[in-house]
């Protein structure tokens, strides 16, 4: 008799570390988290999943057991519930990307002190307000590389030419130009203005894809922006993100 053996999706285990002051970035507050595992002993490259304007989400999920499957650990940090704060989708500065970026310190640092992660061997990914997280993270001034960022993927991101130009790690950039909230000429506009190290960064602009692109749900607005899945754009990023993170994470395969 033939058996079938389906691979086991991850599931997310609560974790508790410290936020951690970089550069201009001060210490939040404790942070929480989710931590997705493959399965086996490891230890395994590792993934930091910085969450929307909307918080920790279905979403964040849907990302965390997806990129699990690929053999990646990933830690979700909640950057919003521990500051008192739900959403900050009317308001992004309420807690703005700098001030993420110690929550990223954070988490970087506690995975590279767990047994199955591979020490040093670390990659990070945000969507909209995570993206934003991600441009800002990635500035050589926080020094993220040293704690063992290596490579980063930012969908969708506010792009500032004046802020997020020093980058340090590779960088792949991925975002519609129907994007209405965070529009992609902003993106353009840094790439014009130039980036101290443009080997370092890649960017992707699909044409019909709107904000949220990668999200399986229906077309939506929501504060005035139009949000919604492309069935072009969402697949193609996935297979750029899965193949971005093999070559920067897993060299060797």
């Amino acid at each position: 008799m033939l058996l079938l053996v389906l691979p086991v999706e991850a599931t997310a285990e609560s974790v508790h570390f410290p936020s951690v002051a970089v550069d201009r970035s001060p210490a939040g507050p404790e942070v929480t988290g989710e931590i997705y595992r493959p399965s086996g002993a490891g230890p395994f490259p590792a993934i930091v999943l910085a969450h929307p304007c909307s918080g920790v989400s279905r979403q964040t999920d849907v990302w965390g057991k997806l990129i699990a499957s690929w053999g990646y650990v990933v830690l979700a940090p909640d950057s919003f519930g521990p500051r008192g704060v739900t959403q900050v989708c009317t308001n992004g500065t309420i807690v703005s990307a700098s001030m993420r970026v110690a929550d990223v310190a954070g988490a970087l640092d506690f995975l590279n002190s767990q047994p199955f992660v591979q020490r040093g061997n670390i990659g990070l990914i945000g969507h909209s307000h995570g993206g934003w997280t991600v441009m800002r993270a990635v500035h050589k001034d926080y020094g993220l590389a040293a704690r063992g960022l290596k490579a980063a993927v930012a969908y969708y991101p506010v792009c500032w030419a004046a802020f997020d130009y020093d980058v340090s790690v590779p960088l792949l950039i991925l975002i519609g130009d129907k994007d209405d909230w965070t529009p992609a000429d902003n993106c353009r506009k840094l790439q014009k203005a130039g980036f101290t190290r443009p080997e370092l960064v890649q960017t992707i602009y699909y044409p019909n894809a709107y904000h949220s692109f990668d999200n399986k749900a229906q077309p939506r607005s929501y504060l005035g922006h139009h949000l919604a899945y492309d069935a072009t754009a969402g697949p193609d990023a996935e297979l750029r993100t899965k193949a971005f993170f093999e070559k920067h994470l897993r060299p060797g395969n």
